[in-house]
């Protein structure tokens, strides 16, 4: 959080970087919910007049942290929120909520037609708690829309020796090629990361009985 702060600082002008610094101020001072809405979730919806559009994501998340969100506040905004707020919930998630509780959040999200709202659900918290069945049909989606893969946290070391991953990129490049499509680059690349790493020593080639 400290770099975060630091790199949007370096960004921000001078009204923006008091803007924020209120703003963070009165979060962690009333945090939690007050009333129907609380004063820092008007704060996150502010953020982007306040800050500028391609810096409200670092402020959201800020603000989202100093707050001290927990998943009911952190489902609230991600359910009110527009879609640049929802993709700061989803990028605030591995900081916040360390249990799988706001899992939801994240199911509903991939389950979106929103590439950005699908790769920012895919960054560290879903690497921790998304059980193997999303996983799996999450970087098929990535595929499917264009999305590079590089968006997937934890990739190489989920789809290592995963066999189903591998029959399903099987599958899906079989379809592509048999409608004269090509092979994308991230599925040959994925589907590489499949395979169960080779024994030291064995140079890939079956060891000798002693």
């Amino acid at each position: 959080m400290a770099t975060l702060r630091d790199r949007l600082d370096a960004r921000l002008d001078a009204p923006g970087r008091d803007w924020l610094d209120r703003a963070l101020a009165e979060a962690a001072a009333h945090p939690g919910g007050h009333g129907p809405i609380s004063a820092w979730e008007l704060r996150i919806a502010e953020a982007g007049r306040r800050c500028g559009q391609e810096n409200a994501d670092a402020a959201r998340v800020l603000l989202l942290y100093a707050a001290r969100a927990d998943p009911r506040a952190l489902t609230r905004v991600y359910r009110q929120g527009t879609a640049a707020e929802r993709r700061a919930v989803l990028h605030a998630l591995p900081h916040l909520t360390p249990g799988p509780e706001a899992l939801p959040l994240v199911e509903d999200a991939l389950r979106t037609n929103d590439t950005r709202l699908v790769a920012a659900a895919l960054g560290p918290y879903a690497a921790r708690h998304l059980d193997a069945h999303h996983w799996r049909h999450a970087v098929l989606k990535c595929l499917f829309t264009g999305i590079p893969v590089d968006v997937v946290s934890g990739l190489a070391e989920r789809a290592r020796a995963d066999a189903e991953l591998a029959r399903m990129l099987g599958d899906h490049a079989e379809e592509r090629t048999a409608a004269g499509r090509p092979v994308p680059e991230d599925l040959l690349r994925v589907l590489a990361l499949t395979e169960p790493a080779t024994p030291t020593g064995t140079h890939g080639r079956p060891g000798k009985e002693s």
